[in-house]
């Protein structure tokens, strides 16, 4: 019998991040208070401890922002794509440079495991930047006509479940077609944004170019709301995305919605076992299942459901749930006590509505917000948890048994972001990649993302692109 080997503790140090105590706005390349003097804490998911007070930005502080954005947008959209460039160049090496110190915050500040902020976001973050860096002189080529020219002032709302990684997103293509930002992060995980904010700084970016706001939903509103703002960019819920709509209808802004997602993950009977367990894993319990392109709903062919669940169960097992500053975690804290409770709310609602919950045995932290990993067996499509989205590491499983069964479920919900397919053939991939409505359909494999490679959704999910030729359209009057 071989031995079984323990994991020893393997924290990454805390020392390498310098956390403030309170940190401002950041209007016109400086720091400043909120005018009303508001402010607000940020916590650490894994620990309830206090990291920082934050600002809290009021009316008068996005009037602010958008009149130093529109100040700045003159100069900037008339500099050579080549010299954009050279700041998003820049932006890209200090992020590299400075990549384990943002992979601590962002750990502290979100929950995610450090080997994910670590090996997966930084590493994104700076690819955003060095990738739109290398479109800025490049416009005239991309598609869009002979001069394709920026919007303005782009008003963008991100989400606090990869808080850097969307600013990237928002950020990059804006500056690189000659806009100028106002971006406001998730009241939960300012942190990033705050720092990304002195990185701008370090690099010499023009005074105005960036703005960042620190607050809760009611400053993301007043900027969506603000007449000067030429564009908006929001990820984040289905709901705050209608209510963004619905602002937005009948003004000129232009508008690009990133929402939530039921993903569907297919498995056929010829797939690959064991690399599409890897796929399932990766696909629902990457980030806690906090991704809105999480791959919620397991489609099985109902001849290889029991060995697929037997080995899916068995990976479970394996996965460490801990601290996420620990190196060898897997899955960290939720995000906060409020996505707790829902996860809970949906999971409960599973069991009381007949569905067959597991989960493996594993022991979690008394400080902090944590949830196991969980799998739910004879579900069906009228389940809760089968049609709402739980963001969280929770596995629905439905079986099928033609691909036009499978097709039709996974078609069958509210959401189009994304999906995934796995089989050995070629000409089946193709042919049930073509009849998913999925702004994304991954083979054999998910969750894998690329700056060249556009992202969006269908139906409630959303509508524009991000990401790739396609991203830059959004922030183009063309």
């Amino acid at each position: 019998m071989s031995p079984i080997f323990e994991y020893a503790p393997a924290p990454e140090s805390r020392a390498v991040v310098d956390i403030a105590p309170s940190y401002g706005l950041f209007v016109d390349g400086e720091f400043r208070e909120a005018a009303d003097g508001r402010v607000f804490k940020t916590v650490s998911p894994s620990t309830e401890e206090v990291l920082a007070e934050v600002a809290h930005a009021g009316a008068e502080d996005v009037d602010a922002a958008v009149a130093a954005a529109r100040r700045a947008f003159g100069p900037w959209s008339a500099l050579p794509g080549s010299e954009r460039a050279k700041y998003l160049f820049r932006i890209a090496r200090i992020i590299q440079e400075r990549s384990r110190e943002l992979a601590v915050l962002e750990t502290l500040d979100n929950g995610k495991p450090i080997r994910e902020t670590r090996d997966v976001d930084l590493p994104l973050v700076a690819a955003h930047f060095f990738y739109h860096a290398g479109w800025a002189d490049k416009l005239s080529h991309a598609g869009f006509g002979p001069d394709p020219r920026p919007l303005g002032v782009a008003g963008q709302v991100i989400p606090w479940n990869f808080p850097l990684l969307m600013l990237a997103w928002k950020i990059a293509p804006a500056l690189a077609c000659g806009n100028t930002v106002v971006l406001k992060p998730a009241e939960t995980t300012p942190l990033s944004a705050l720092f990304f904010a002195d990185v701008c700084r370090q690099a010499g970016l023009p005074k105005g170019v960036v703005n960042i706001l620190t607050g809760d939903g009611s400053t993301g509103a007043a900027l969506v709301a603000h007449d000067g703002i030429d564009k908006v960019a929001f990820t984040g819920s289905t709901a705050v995305g209608k209510r963004i709509a619905r602002t937005v209808a009948g003004t000129a802004k232009r508008l690009t919605l990133e929402l939530g997602g039921k993903g569907a993950n297919i498995v056929f009977d010829d797939a690959p076992i064991d690399q599409a367990v890897e796929g399932i894993v990766n696909g629902i319990y990457f980030n806690q299942g906090q991704v809105c392109c999480a791959g919620s709903r397991l489609l099985v062919q109902e001849s290889v459901h029991d060995e697929l669940m037997e080995a899916l169960k068995r990976r479970l097992a394996t996965l460490r749930v801990g601290d996420p500053l620990d190196k060898n975690t897997d899955i960290g804290a939720i995000n906060s006590a409020e996505q707790l409770a829902r996860i809970t709310e949906l999971v409960d609602s599973g069991e009381a509505e007949g569905a067959v919950r597991w989960s493996p045995a594993c022991e979690l932290p008394e400080r902090g917000w944590w949830f196991a990993p969980t799998i739910f067996t004879n579900v069906t499509q009228a389940h809760r948890i089968a049609r709402e989205e739980i963001f969280g590491p929770v596995l629905s499983v439905l079986t099928f048994r033609t691909p036009d069964e499978a097709v039709a479920k996974a078609n069958n919900s509210q959401y189009g972001l994304s999906a995934g397919v796995w089989t050995e053939k070629g000409s089946r991939i193709l042919a049930v990649a073509d009849k998913l409505r999925a702004g994304v359909v991954w083979a054999n494999t998910f969750n894998k993302f690329d700056p060249t490679s556009p992202f969006g959704g269908y139906k409630e999910s959303g509508f524009g692109r991000e990401g790739g030729r396609h991203g830059l359209e959004a922030y183009l009057d063309v």
